[in-house]
């Protein structure tokens, strides 16, 4: 949600934002609206004061014995006028808001210009690309020929977009969540929370889901909504709430599943694991003071990197460009991890800055030590990271010319000591 004291003094400087995210120019009609409403609030002033000041006549003229009832008519109409009055003042206080909930974050000005992927500015690499003595085979050829990956069987139960995976498989996806909720709890100070997956409307509001992406997401028919990630209900467990300054930064994960309609991903990814219904992520969130959101992005980041430094999987972190952040983020670092199979880089996390965006529509707060008032918290998500696309990486990059997958040294222990993952038969 934006500021609409900043539009109202910023006016050119909100429109060139817009502009920034290919939208036109709309400060102008938000600040009619906005007029329009506090003019209607100050019209209600008025008359709730000349009420007050007809009701305090009526009670002098009663007292001695006089006839009020002239005036008791004119408060009756006054009464009618302000009820009016009131509804319209809602009505065009809900426009505004309204108008403001649909429009994006604002981006900072490092985020280079552009419209989609091709224009998001690589920052750096790490790793060795494996240079293979055969050709690498995709994730799902490879999980189909150890027989521990059946999309058939998904299909059945669910139709397309899900997957069933089975033994060692299934416990490697298990291993390698467990090993990055250890590594952000035990050396990243991040709090593990078991949060619900089914949210109501407001907490997809105050992140910046809805109204906007309704399309994106599953609902029930008791209208709750499945959550596409964790970042939904952690950073709601801040809504409404005002922190102690010296709480920050609040720093939160998170392994649920997750569910997106993929509304969008017609032809995408249609094979494999890549874009799913219901997929599993380690999320992190961070509820930051303002002063410190900037490096707090810089440490998220660096905490998601870790996690595939630690299994030695390849990697690139790239920059958004303005077309491809996301709706509520003012900044995003994408890391991409190296998939031999396609030869190609693919998003296992996106780690974005939000500023005060979410906090507004949230009205979450912090009490500053210093001073009077409250101010908006900053929060900032991140995938710490996509599960499923994490298990990809690891069948990809260590498997042997005969199907089987090695195992990661750092996930060997959660695998009762497993080290070789060989087909069957």
């Amino acid at each position: 949600m934006h500021d609409i004291k900043f539009i109202r003094e910023h006016p050119e400087e909100f429109d060139a934002g817009m502009k920034r995210r290919g939208l036109p120019p709309q400060a102008a009609e938000i600040l009619a609206l906005d007029k329009a409403g506090r003019g209607a609030q100050t019209r209600l002033q008025e008359m709730q004061a000349k009420r007050n000041e007809l009701s305090r006549e009526i009670g002098k003229i009663k007292g001695q014995g006089g006839d009020a009832s002239a005036l008791i008519a004119e408060v009756a109409r006054i009464k009618a006028a302000m009820d009016s009055a009131d509804t319209a003042g809602d009505g065009e206080s809900d426009s505004v808001r309204a108008r403001l909930a649909a429009l994006p974050n604002l981006l900072v000005p490092e985020v280079p210009p552009g419209t989609d992927s091709a224009a998001n500015v690589e920052q750096r690499r790490w790793g060795t690309v494996r240079a293979f003595d055969f050709d690498p085979l995709t994730h799902d050829a490879l999980g189909e020929r150890l027989g521990l990956m059946d999309f058939g069987a998904a299909a059945k139960i669910s139709g397309a977009r899900f997957v069933v995976l089975k033994g060692a498989l299934a416990h490697l996806e298990r291993a390698i969540a467990g090993f990055m909720l250890d590594l952000h709890t035990r050396e990243f100070d991040y709090t593990e929370v078991s949060p619900p997956v089914l949210v109501r409307e407001g907490a997809l509001f105050g992140t910046g889901q809805l109204p906007k992406f309704g399309e994106d997401l599953f609902r029930t028919t008791l209208d709750h909504w499945l959550i596409p990630t964790a970042e939904v209900p952690l950073t709601n467990l801040v809504a409404g709430e005002i922190l102690a300054e010296d709480a920050l930064p609040l720093r939160l994960t998170a392994h649920t599943p997750c569910f997106r309609s993929e509304a969008g991903a017609a032809g995408k990814d249609t094979r494999g694991m890549i874009r799913q219904h219901q997929f599993n992520k380690v999320e992190l969130v961070s509820v930051a003071h303002p002063d410190s959101s900037n490096a707090e992005h810089e440490r998220m980041t660096s905490c998601a990197e870790e996690v595939l430094k630690r299994l030695g999987l390849p990697y690139r972190v790239v920059l958004l460009c303005a077309g491809d952040t996301g709706f509520a983020s003012r900044k995003t670092y994408d890391v991409e991890v190296w998939l031999p199979g396609q030869g190609a880089y693919r998003e296992i996390s996106s780690c974005s800055n939000c500023g005060d965006f979410q906090a507004r529509r949230m009205n979450a707060r912090f009490r500053p030590k210093e001073g009077k008032g409250t101010r908006f918290v900053h929060t900032l998500n991140g995938s710490g990271l996509a599960v499923g696309r994490t298990l990809i990486a690891v069948l990809e990059n260590y498997q042997r010319a005969d199907g089987s997958i090695e195992i990661p040294e750092p996930l060997r222990h959660r695998m009762n000591g497993l080290a070789v993952i060989a087909p069957h038969g």
